[in-house]
């Protein structure tokens, strides 16, 4: 049975995350904030010594290059985070407001929540899903917070509906092992990034 560990983080924050705004595919750079927290992170064992992938968006691609210690950074597009369509740069309490029961529908819908031009849950998970098959060798992959959400998903059957199952920390490594068929299964979560304040 293929068993192949990898480990998971969100990038550091920027201006937008500081506001709650939605950044999906639109390219926001890492907050001064954000710069400082990356340089400060440091991978634990044994994924220091791990192959380095990314998001090309830069606040992804930024991070992986910052995070200690330093190391060539692959990109990867299937890692990008989930595309919010016309919603993003607007906050959810915006959306609510202004989107009223077509909103409120899109977010009873789970892992079938779809903005409108934009990716479902279930379709980013079956992204990720697809590049987890194709790791050969362990990897850390810095990605987006609904990217990581909907692997969390794939990894326990989660519908998105109700809390998640597991509450996951934005400032740490998350290990997951990558299995036959392109499932996915937790190893373990929250693991700190030694030095993270």
């Amino acid at each position: 049975m293929r068993a192949i560990p990898f480990a998971l983080l969100r990038h550091a924050p920027t201006v937008w995350n500081g506001q709650g705004r939605l950044q999906g595919l639109t390219d926001t750079c890492l907050s001064p904030e954000g710069e400082a927290a990356a340089r400060n992170w440091r991978l634990p064992p044994p994924a220091a010594g791990w192959k380095r992938v990314s998001s090309p968006l830069q606040r992804a691609r930024r991070t992986a290059e910052l995070v200690q210690p330093p190391t060539p950074v692959v990109l990867d597009s299937r890692l990008r985070e989930m595309s919010f369509g016309i919603w993003e740069g607007f906050t959810v309490k915006e959306l609510r407001a202004t989107g009223g029961e077509r909103f409120a529908a899109a977010e009873a819908a789970g892992l079938d929540f779809h903005p409108p031009g934009g990716e479902s849950p279930r379709m980013a998970m079956m992204r990720l899903s697809q590049w987890s098959s194709t790791l050969t060798e362990p990897v850390v992959a810095v990605s987006h917070k609904a990217a990581i959400r909907a692997l969390l998903a794939l990894a326990t059957g989660w519908n998105m509906l109700g809390r998640p199952p597991h509450k996951l920390d934005w400032k740490c490594a998350h290990f997951f092992v990558a299995q036959d068929e392109g499932r996915v299964a937790i190893e373990r979560l929250n693991v700190p990034l030694e030095g993270a304040p």
